[in-house]
Parts: C-alpha cells; sequence; structure tokens
C-alpha cells in the first residue's frame, strides 16, 4: 500500500487540527489530569524548571509530527496501570485521542484525495 495518492495537504491540517484540539481539551482539563496524575502544580512546575529548552519542547514537536501508531487505549492504559496512575488519567487520555482521531478522520475524509 503505497502512500503517493494522499492528499499531503489534508494530512498536514487534520494533523495542526488535532494538535490544537490537544492544547484545548487538556487546558479545559488541566485541574483533573493533575490529580489524576497525583501531582500539585508546584510539582510540575518545578519538573519543567529542571529541563532543558529541548527537553520541553520534544514533546510538543512529538505530537504535532503525530508519529503515534497503534491501539490508544490499550497502550494508554497498559503504560498508566503499570505506572500504578489513577483510571481517570486513562480515561482523559484516551479521550483526548479519541477527538484527535475524530478530527483528523473528518478532515481527511472531507477533503478528500
Amino acid at each position: 500500500m503505497g502512500f503517493s495518492h494522499a492528499n499531503l495537504i489534508s494530512i498536514l491540517i487534520a494533523a495542526v487540527a488535532a494538535w490544537i484540539f490537544g492544547g484545548a481539551y487538556y487546558t479545559a482539563l488541566g485541574k483533573p489530569w493533575m490529580a489524576a496524575q497525583g501531582k500539585t502544580l508546584e510539582q510540575c512546575k518545578a519538573e519543567q524548571d529542571g529541563k532543558s529548552g529541548f527537553a520541553k519542547g520534544a514533546p510538543f514537536v512529538i505530537v504535532f509530527v503525530f508519529c503515534w501508531f497503534g491501539f490508544v487505549l490499550t497502550t494508554i492504559a497498559t503504560n498508566n496501570a503499570f505506572q500504578g496512575r489513577r483510571v481517570m488519567l486513562t480515561v482523559i487520555d484516551s479521550v483526548g485521542w479519541l477527538g484527535a482521531f475524530v478530527i483528523i478522520g473528518a478532515i481527511v475524509g472531507w477533503w478528500g484525495q
């Protein structure tokens, strides 16, 4: 299966739209997300202050490039379970990815090939 027929503009626009959705989604659920992680805002800020500029920006680049494949819920649930995270963190993260995929599918599907 080749990708020579793919509409690269629609894929790029879909990736940007999903990235924006993720930012809005996690901004709206910032407090429940931190509570599900078991951290305070101060702890998160201290962790960020200890990182280099590259380390701070790398996750955003990875998300923007959208190099994530596989089964979202099972991947997130497995990681969170072995890290002893709360179930609510899995729910929040999984719904975030579901929203991103719906947006990507709608844009790529609507734009067509």
